[in-house]
Protein backbone atom coordinates (compact mmCIF):
# COMPACT_ATOMS: atom_id res chain seq x y z
CA UNK A 1 0.00 0.00 0.00
CA UNK A 2 1.08 3.67 -0.22
CA UNK A 3 0.18 6.20 2.72
CA UNK A 4 0.79 9.77 2.79
CA UNK A 5 2.32 11.60 5.43
CA UNK A 6 2.20 15.29 4.98
CA UNK A 7 -0.33 17.91 4.07
CA UNK A 8 -0.48 20.45 1.45
CA UNK A 9 2.06 22.82 0.63
CA UNK A 10 5.17 20.36 0.86
CA UNK A 11 6.32 17.65 -0.65
CA UNK A 12 4.05 14.39 -0.56
CA UNK A 13 5.99 11.49 0.96
CA UNK A 14 4.83 7.93 0.62
CA UNK A 15 6.35 4.23 1.88
CA UNK A 16 5.74 2.15 -0.40
CA UNK A 17 5.93 -1.88 -1.00
CA UNK A 18 8.76 -2.20 -3.45
CA UNK A 19 8.31 -5.71 -4.14
CA UNK A 20 4.69 -4.99 -5.10
CA UNK A 21 5.97 -2.26 -7.65
CA UNK A 22 8.43 -4.41 -9.02
CA UNK A 23 5.50 -7.32 -9.36
CA UNK A 24 3.78 -5.64 -11.63
CA UNK A 25 2.93 -7.05 -14.86
CA UNK A 26 2.12 -5.44 -17.71
CA UNK A 27 -1.82 -6.90 -18.29
CA UNK A 28 -3.03 -4.98 -14.98
CA UNK A 29 -1.06 -2.20 -14.12
CA UNK A 30 -2.62 0.18 -11.43
CA UNK A 31 -2.57 3.82 -13.18
CA UNK A 32 -2.79 6.71 -11.68
CA UNK A 33 -3.37 9.54 -14.92
CA UNK A 34 -3.28 13.09 -13.73
CA UNK A 35 -4.53 15.93 -16.47
CA UNK A 36 -5.18 19.57 -15.75
CA UNK A 37 -8.29 19.34 -18.77
CA UNK A 38 -10.18 16.41 -19.22
CA UNK A 39 -9.66 13.96 -21.70
CA UNK A 40 -12.26 13.97 -24.60
CA UNK A 41 -12.49 13.65 -28.28
CA UNK A 42 -11.15 17.39 -28.29
CA UNK A 43 -8.07 16.39 -25.88
CA UNK A 44 -7.43 13.60 -28.25
CA UNK A 45 -4.34 11.98 -26.82
CA UNK A 46 -4.91 11.30 -22.83
CA UNK A 47 -8.71 10.66 -23.82
CA UNK A 48 -7.44 7.80 -26.60
CA UNK A 49 -4.16 6.75 -24.35
CA UNK A 50 -6.93 6.22 -21.46
CA UNK A 51 -9.02 4.31 -24.13
CA UNK A 52 -6.24 2.20 -25.20
CA UNK A 53 -5.14 1.14 -22.05
CA UNK A 54 -8.57 0.07 -20.75
CA UNK A 55 -8.74 -1.81 -23.71
CA UNK A 56 -5.42 -3.97 -22.78
CA UNK A 57 -6.50 -4.97 -19.37
CA UNK A 58 -5.69 -1.93 -16.92
CA UNK A 59 -7.21 -0.18 -14.22
CA UNK A 60 -6.89 3.46 -14.31
CA UNK A 61 -7.85 6.19 -11.95
CA UNK A 62 -8.25 9.75 -13.57
CA UNK A 63 -7.41 13.10 -10.97
CA UNK A 64 -8.43 15.94 -13.80
CA UNK A 65 -9.15 19.58 -13.32
CA UNK A 66 -12.07 20.70 -15.61
CA UNK A 67 -12.14 23.93 -16.81
CA UNK A 68 -15.12 25.81 -17.84
CA UNK A 69 -17.69 23.30 -19.28
CA UNK A 70 -15.15 20.50 -19.60
CA UNK A 71 -16.62 18.46 -16.89
CA UNK A 72 -19.59 17.45 -19.71
CA UNK A 73 -16.86 14.65 -21.23
CA UNK A 74 -16.52 12.99 -17.83
CA UNK A 75 -19.50 10.86 -18.10
CA UNK A 76 -17.79 9.73 -21.63
CA UNK A 77 -14.75 8.40 -19.50
CA UNK A 78 -16.69 6.21 -16.89
CA UNK A 79 -16.29 2.82 -19.66
CA UNK A 80 -12.90 3.15 -19.53
CA UNK A 81 -11.26 4.36 -15.38
CA UNK A 82 -12.14 2.44 -12.92
CA UNK A 83 -12.30 5.42 -10.87
CA UNK A 84 -12.51 9.56 -11.51
CA UNK A 85 -12.05 12.52 -9.44
CA UNK A 86 -12.42 15.93 -10.95
CA UNK A 87 -12.26 19.53 -10.12
CA UNK A 88 -13.75 22.13 -11.64
CA UNK A 89 -11.07 24.73 -12.19
CA UNK A 90 -12.18 29.08 -12.37
CA UNK A 91 -10.84 31.83 -13.67
CA UNK A 92 -10.50 32.77 -9.86
CA UNK A 93 -8.17 29.33 -9.53
CA UNK A 94 -6.27 30.42 -12.69
CA UNK A 95 -5.78 33.90 -11.07
CA UNK A 96 -4.52 32.55 -8.10
CA UNK A 97 -1.68 30.07 -10.11
CA UNK A 98 -0.63 33.54 -12.14
CA UNK A 99 0.08 35.35 -8.19
CA UNK A 100 1.66 31.83 -7.37
CA UNK A 101 3.98 32.59 -10.24
CA UNK A 102 4.73 36.07 -9.82
CA UNK A 103 5.29 35.36 -6.06
CA UNK A 104 7.85 31.97 -7.22
CA UNK A 105 9.62 32.68 -10.68
CA UNK A 106 7.66 29.46 -11.54
CA UNK A 107 6.24 29.62 -15.55
CA UNK A 108 2.77 30.85 -16.31
CA UNK A 109 2.10 27.32 -17.64
CA UNK A 110 3.20 24.92 -14.69
CA UNK A 111 1.26 27.32 -12.16
CA UNK A 112 -1.95 26.90 -13.61
CA UNK A 113 -2.53 23.18 -12.64
CA UNK A 114 -1.73 24.27 -9.02
CA UNK A 115 -4.72 23.77 -7.35
CA UNK A 116 -5.68 23.21 -3.66
CA UNK A 117 -8.50 20.99 -4.24
CA UNK A 118 -6.90 19.15 -6.34
CA UNK A 119 -3.45 18.73 -4.30
CA UNK A 120 -5.89 17.59 -1.60
CA UNK A 121 -7.38 14.94 -3.57
CA UNK A 122 -4.20 13.74 -4.60
CA UNK A 123 -3.17 12.89 -1.19
CA UNK A 124 -5.75 11.71 -0.29
CA UNK A 125 -5.99 9.36 -3.03
CA UNK A 126 -2.72 8.10 -2.57
CA UNK A 127 -3.80 7.36 1.32
CA UNK A 128 -6.11 5.32 -0.05
CA UNK A 129 -5.53 3.39 -2.81
CA UNK A 130 -2.13 1.83 -4.37
CA UNK A 131 -0.69 2.74 -7.42
CA UNK A 132 2.22 0.89 -9.99
CA UNK A 133 2.99 4.10 -11.85
CA UNK A 134 1.47 7.65 -11.67
CA UNK A 135 1.18 8.96 -15.38
CA UNK A 136 1.05 13.29 -15.61
CA UNK A 137 -0.03 15.00 -18.73
CA UNK A 138 1.45 18.39 -20.03
CA UNK A 139 3.26 21.22 -18.28
CA UNK A 140 0.41 22.70 -16.83
CA UNK A 141 -0.04 19.24 -14.30
CA UNK A 142 3.79 19.06 -13.61
CA UNK A 143 3.66 21.08 -10.20
CA UNK A 144 1.44 18.24 -8.87
CA UNK A 145 3.39 15.46 -10.42
CA UNK A 146 6.53 16.92 -8.39
CA UNK A 147 5.10 16.58 -5.28
CA UNK A 148 4.91 12.77 -5.04
CA UNK A 149 7.31 10.35 -3.66
CA UNK A 150 7.88 6.68 -3.64
CA UNK A 151 6.10 5.88 -6.71
CA UNK A 152 7.43 5.54 -10.41
CA UNK A 153 5.94 8.70 -12.26
CA UNK A 154 5.64 9.38 -16.38
CA UNK A 155 5.72 12.65 -17.03
CA UNK A 156 3.69 13.24 -21.07
CA UNK A 157 5.08 16.77 -22.03
CA UNK A 158 3.55 16.45 -25.43
CA UNK A 159 5.25 19.58 -26.48
CA UNK A 160 8.62 21.11 -25.51
CA UNK A 161 6.44 24.44 -24.47
CA UNK A 162 9.99 26.42 -24.86
CA UNK A 163 10.35 25.30 -28.47
CA UNK A 164 7.00 26.47 -29.14
CA UNK A 165 7.49 29.92 -27.57
CA UNK A 166 10.21 30.65 -29.41
CA UNK A 167 8.30 30.21 -32.41
CA UNK A 168 5.43 32.11 -31.34
CA UNK A 169 8.17 35.18 -30.28
CA UNK A 170 9.46 34.90 -33.97
CA UNK A 171 6.11 34.30 -36.17
CA UNK A 172 3.23 34.80 -34.66
CA UNK A 173 1.64 37.85 -35.71
CA UNK A 174 -0.32 39.28 -33.05
CA UNK A 175 1.96 41.23 -30.28
CA UNK A 176 0.16 40.32 -27.53
CA UNK A 177 0.85 36.48 -28.22
CA UNK A 178 4.39 37.47 -28.97
CA UNK A 179 5.20 39.47 -25.40
CA UNK A 180 3.31 36.68 -23.31
CA UNK A 181 5.59 34.01 -24.69
CA UNK A 182 8.60 36.64 -24.45
CA UNK A 183 7.85 36.71 -20.79
CA UNK A 184 7.39 32.92 -19.62
CA UNK A 185 10.62 31.74 -22.05
CA UNK A 186 13.03 31.88 -19.85
CA UNK A 187 11.16 30.26 -16.67
CA UNK A 188 9.67 27.75 -18.71
CA UNK A 189 13.53 26.90 -19.97
CA UNK A 190 14.87 26.39 -16.75
CA UNK A 191 11.59 24.18 -15.22
CA UNK A 192 11.24 22.09 -18.26
CA UNK A 193 15.13 21.18 -18.04
CA UNK A 194 14.98 20.31 -14.47
CA UNK A 195 11.80 18.36 -14.97
CA UNK A 196 13.94 15.55 -16.02
CA UNK A 197 14.83 14.87 -12.27
CA UNK A 198 11.92 14.58 -10.98
CA UNK A 199 10.15 11.70 -13.35
CA UNK A 200 11.84 8.49 -14.34
CA UNK A 201 10.91 8.76 -17.87
CA UNK A 202 9.54 11.74 -20.02
CA UNK A 203 7.66 11.54 -23.21
CA UNK A 204 6.92 13.74 -26.48
CA UNK A 205 5.27 13.25 -29.59
CA UNK A 206 8.37 14.19 -31.88
CA UNK A 207 12.03 13.72 -32.29
CA UNK A 208 11.72 17.68 -33.04
CA UNK A 209 10.26 18.05 -29.62
CA UNK A 210 12.86 15.82 -28.13
CA UNK A 211 15.63 17.20 -29.25
CA UNK A 212 14.97 20.43 -27.99
CA UNK A 213 14.10 18.70 -24.09
CA UNK A 214 17.27 17.06 -24.33
CA UNK A 215 19.33 20.10 -25.18
CA UNK A 216 17.28 21.76 -21.99
CA UNK A 217 17.89 18.81 -19.88
CA UNK A 218 21.40 18.76 -20.52
CA UNK A 219 21.63 22.57 -20.06
CA UNK A 220 19.48 22.92 -16.72
CA UNK A 221 19.56 19.09 -15.51
CA UNK A 222 22.37 17.53 -15.96
CA UNK A 223 23.40 15.49 -19.41
CA UNK A 224 22.72 12.46 -18.26
CA UNK A 225 19.16 12.95 -17.86
CA UNK A 226 19.24 13.97 -21.44
CA UNK A 227 18.46 10.08 -22.64
CA UNK A 228 15.29 10.11 -20.31
CA UNK A 229 13.39 11.59 -23.43
CA UNK A 230 11.51 9.29 -25.24
CA UNK A 231 8.99 9.67 -28.24
CA UNK A 232 5.14 8.39 -27.77
CA UNK A 233 3.42 9.63 -31.44
CA UNK A 234 0.30 11.19 -31.19
CA UNK A 235 -2.14 8.95 -33.46
CA UNK A 236 -5.92 8.69 -35.28
CA UNK A 237 -9.14 7.05 -33.92
CA UNK A 238 -9.26 5.12 -37.26
CA UNK A 239 -12.61 4.05 -36.78
CA UNK A 240 -13.74 6.91 -35.98
CA UNK A 241 -12.16 9.09 -39.26
CA UNK A 242 -11.98 6.51 -41.61
CA UNK A 243 -13.40 7.34 -45.39
CA UNK A 244 -17.04 8.23 -45.81
CA UNK A 245 -19.15 7.41 -49.35
CA UNK A 246 -19.83 10.88 -49.45
CA UNK A 247 -19.04 13.07 -52.75
CA UNK A 248 -16.40 15.39 -52.79
CA UNK A 249 -16.62 18.65 -53.97
CA UNK A 250 -14.07 19.46 -56.31
CA UNK A 251 -13.51 22.94 -55.45
CA UNK A 252 -13.38 23.03 -51.87
CA UNK A 253 -10.86 23.08 -49.24
CA UNK A 254 -11.02 22.16 -45.69
CA UNK A 255 -8.66 23.79 -42.49
CA UNK A 256 -9.48 22.62 -39.50
CA UNK A 257 -8.34 22.88 -35.80
CA UNK A 258 -9.46 24.75 -32.50
CA UNK A 259 -9.30 28.44 -34.12
CA UNK A 260 -8.88 29.84 -30.51
CA UNK A 261 -5.14 28.59 -30.44
CA UNK A 262 -2.68 31.35 -31.23
CA UNK A 263 -0.80 28.99 -33.93
CA UNK A 264 -3.96 27.98 -35.62
CA UNK A 265 -5.09 31.31 -35.88
CA UNK A 266 -1.56 32.32 -37.25
CA UNK A 267 -1.60 29.69 -40.17
CA UNK A 268 -5.48 30.26 -41.12
CA UNK A 269 -4.62 34.30 -41.34
CA UNK A 270 -1.49 32.99 -43.78
CA UNK A 271 -3.56 30.51 -45.56
CA UNK A 272 -6.11 33.09 -46.29
CA UNK A 273 -4.14 36.33 -46.92
CA UNK A 274 -0.52 34.93 -48.94
CA UNK A 275 -1.91 31.53 -50.27
CA UNK A 276 -5.40 31.61 -50.87
CA UNK A 277 -4.57 34.89 -53.45
CA UNK A 278 -2.78 32.69 -55.70
CA UNK A 279 -5.47 29.74 -55.63
CA UNK A 280 -8.00 32.08 -56.81
CA UNK A 281 -5.89 33.70 -59.35
CA UNK A 282 -5.86 30.43 -61.48
CA UNK A 283 -9.48 29.28 -59.98
CA UNK A 284 -11.15 31.75 -58.39
CA UNK A 285 -14.60 29.47 -57.59
CA UNK A 286 -12.71 27.65 -54.73
CA UNK A 287 -13.94 27.66 -51.40
CA UNK A 288 -12.21 27.41 -48.11
CA UNK A 289 -14.15 25.80 -45.72
CA UNK A 290 -12.47 26.71 -41.98
CA UNK A 291 -13.89 24.21 -39.15
CA UNK A 292 -13.06 24.84 -35.29
CA UNK A 293 -14.68 25.73 -32.43
CA UNK A 294 -13.87 29.30 -30.77
CA UNK A 295 -12.90 31.19 -33.82
CA UNK A 296 -11.44 34.60 -32.70
CA UNK A 297 -12.52 37.69 -34.03
CA UNK A 298 -9.44 38.20 -36.69
CA UNK A 299 -10.58 34.59 -37.77
CA UNK A 300 -14.60 35.66 -38.10
CA UNK A 301 -13.24 38.23 -40.14
CA UNK A 302 -11.91 36.10 -43.01
CA UNK A 303 -16.00 35.20 -43.74
CA UNK A 304 -16.43 38.50 -45.53
CA UNK A 305 -15.19 37.07 -48.44
CA UNK A 306 -17.78 35.16 -49.65
CA UNK A 307 -15.41 32.01 -50.37
CA UNK A 308 -14.43 31.18 -46.96
CA UNK A 309 -16.94 29.91 -44.79
CA UNK A 310 -16.02 29.87 -40.92
CA UNK A 311 -18.02 27.19 -39.15
CA UNK A 312 -17.37 27.67 -35.41
CA UNK A 313 -18.33 24.62 -33.54
CA UNK A 314 -19.59 21.66 -35.15
CA UNK A 315 -20.09 18.34 -33.74
CA UNK A 316 -19.05 16.15 -36.33
CA UNK A 317 -15.94 16.96 -38.35
CA UNK A 318 -15.36 14.26 -40.53
CA UNK A 319 -18.36 15.05 -43.20
CA UNK A 320 -16.16 18.30 -43.86
CA UNK A 321 -12.89 16.40 -44.69
CA UNK A 322 -14.85 13.92 -46.30
CA UNK A 323 -16.92 16.36 -48.58
CA UNK A 324 -13.56 18.14 -49.17
CA UNK A 325 -11.41 18.03 -52.21
CA UNK A 326 -7.99 18.64 -50.43
CA UNK A 327 -7.27 19.19 -46.64
CA UNK A 328 -4.51 22.16 -45.75
CA UNK A 329 -1.93 22.57 -43.15
CA UNK A 330 0.48 25.65 -43.91
CA UNK A 331 1.82 26.00 -40.35
CA UNK A 332 3.18 28.73 -39.70
CA UNK A 333 4.68 27.82 -36.53
CA UNK A 334 3.92 25.00 -33.85
CA UNK A 335 5.60 21.88 -32.14
CA UNK A 336 4.47 18.04 -31.66
CA UNK A 337 2.64 16.36 -34.32
CA UNK A 338 -0.49 18.13 -35.67
CA UNK A 339 -3.46 16.00 -35.30
CA UNK A 340 -5.45 17.90 -38.34
CA UNK A 341 -2.87 16.17 -40.73
CA UNK A 342 -3.70 12.53 -39.06
CA UNK A 343 -7.06 13.27 -39.30
CA UNK A 344 -7.31 14.44 -42.83
CA UNK A 345 -5.35 11.70 -43.81
CA UNK A 346 -7.27 9.01 -42.34
CA UNK A 347 -10.37 9.97 -43.84
CA UNK A 348 -8.49 9.46 -47.32
CA UNK A 349 -8.39 13.45 -47.56
CA UNK A 350 -5.34 14.50 -49.23
CA UNK A 351 -3.42 16.60 -47.76
CA UNK A 352 -1.16 19.52 -48.66
CA UNK A 353 1.33 20.47 -45.66
CA UNK A 354 4.28 22.23 -44.64
CA UNK A 355 7.61 20.64 -44.01
CA UNK A 356 7.60 21.48 -40.12
CA UNK A 357 4.69 19.75 -40.05
CA UNK A 358 6.04 16.64 -42.25
CA UNK A 359 8.79 16.70 -39.99
CA UNK A 360 7.02 15.09 -36.78
CA UNK A 361 5.84 11.99 -39.49
CA UNK A 362 7.40 8.95 -41.34
CA UNK A 363 5.30 10.19 -44.18
CA UNK A 364 6.91 10.16 -47.29
CA UNK A 365 6.31 13.85 -49.11
CA UNK A 366 5.13 12.68 -52.78
CA UNK A 367 2.98 9.57 -51.83
CA UNK A 368 1.14 9.85 -48.66
CA UNK A 369 0.99 13.56 -48.42
CA UNK A 370 2.05 16.95 -50.00
CA UNK A 371 4.78 19.59 -48.87
CA UNK A 372 5.18 23.07 -49.85
CA UNK A 373 7.08 25.75 -48.26
CA UNK A 374 5.92 29.26 -49.70
CA UNK A 375 3.00 30.65 -50.60
CA UNK A 376 3.51 30.11 -54.12
CA UNK A 377 4.37 26.56 -53.74
CA UNK A 378 1.33 26.21 -51.53
CA UNK A 379 -0.72 27.34 -54.11
CA UNK A 380 0.50 25.41 -56.63
CA UNK A 381 0.47 21.85 -54.85
CA UNK A 382 -3.24 22.94 -54.26
CA UNK A 383 -4.30 23.77 -57.73
CA UNK A 384 -1.98 20.23 -58.60
CA UNK A 385 -4.70 18.17 -56.87
CA UNK A 386 -7.92 20.41 -57.65
CA UNK A 387 -6.99 19.37 -61.83
CA UNK A 388 -6.08 16.01 -60.42
CA UNK A 389 -8.78 13.59 -59.48
CA UNK A 390 -6.15 10.75 -59.60
CA UNK A 391 -3.59 12.34 -58.03
CA UNK A 392 -5.83 12.80 -55.30
CA UNK A 393 -7.27 9.97 -54.81
CA UNK A 394 -3.80 8.15 -54.79
CA UNK A 395 -2.22 10.35 -52.00
CA UNK A 396 -5.31 9.74 -49.81
CA UNK A 397 -5.50 6.34 -50.02
CA UNK A 398 -1.55 6.39 -49.14
CA UNK A 399 -2.26 8.65 -46.79
CA UNK A 400 -4.89 6.51 -44.86
CA UNK A 401 -2.18 3.85 -45.26
CA UNK A 402 0.25 5.83 -43.47
CA UNK A 403 -1.83 6.41 -40.46
CA UNK A 404 -3.05 2.62 -39.88
CA UNK A 405 0.12 1.74 -40.33
CA UNK A 406 2.08 4.55 -37.71
CA UNK A 407 -0.80 6.15 -35.88
CA UNK A 408 -3.19 3.81 -34.34
CA UNK A 409 -3.75 4.16 -31.34
CA UNK A 410 -4.54 1.07 -29.89
CA UNK A 411 -0.86 0.14 -31.06
CA UNK A 412 0.15 3.77 -29.36
CA UNK A 413 -1.01 2.31 -26.29
CA UNK A 414 0.44 -0.86 -26.28
CA UNK A 415 3.56 0.87 -26.36
CA UNK A 416 3.02 3.26 -23.53
CA UNK A 417 1.88 0.42 -21.24
CA UNK A 418 5.84 -0.92 -22.51
CA UNK A 419 7.02 2.20 -21.11
CA UNK A 420 5.38 2.01 -17.87
CA UNK A 421 6.57 -1.47 -17.47
CA UNK A 422 9.85 -0.70 -18.43
CA UNK A 423 9.42 2.08 -15.44
CA UNK A 424 8.25 0.39 -13.12
CA UNK A 425 11.10 -2.06 -13.25
CA UNK A 426 13.98 0.14 -12.82
CA UNK A 427 12.23 1.82 -10.32
CA UNK A 428 12.32 -1.24 -8.32
CA UNK A 429 15.30 -2.66 -8.94
CA UNK A 430 16.59 0.97 -6.97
Amino acid sequence: MVRAVSVFGGTLQYVVQRGRIGAAEASEMRILFITPYVPSPIRVRPFNLIKGLAARGHAITLLTLAPGDEGKHVPDLRPYCQQIESVPFSRSQALEGVCYALLTGAPLQAAYGRSRRMIALLSDLLGRESFDVVHVEHLRASILGETIRGLPKVYDSVDCISLLFERTIALNPQWSNRLLARLDLGRTRRYEGRLARKYERVLVTSSEDRAALQELTARYGGADEAKLVEVLPNGVDLNYFAPQDLLRQGETIVFSGKMSYHANVASVLYLVHEIMPLVWRERPSVGLWVVGQSPTRAVRALAKDERVKVTGFVPDLRPYLAQAAVAVSPIRYGVGIQNKVLEAMAMGTPVVTSPRARLALQAEPGEDLLVADSPAAFAEQVLRLLGDDLLCQQIGTNGRRYVEKHHDWFAIAADLARIYQETIDAYGRH
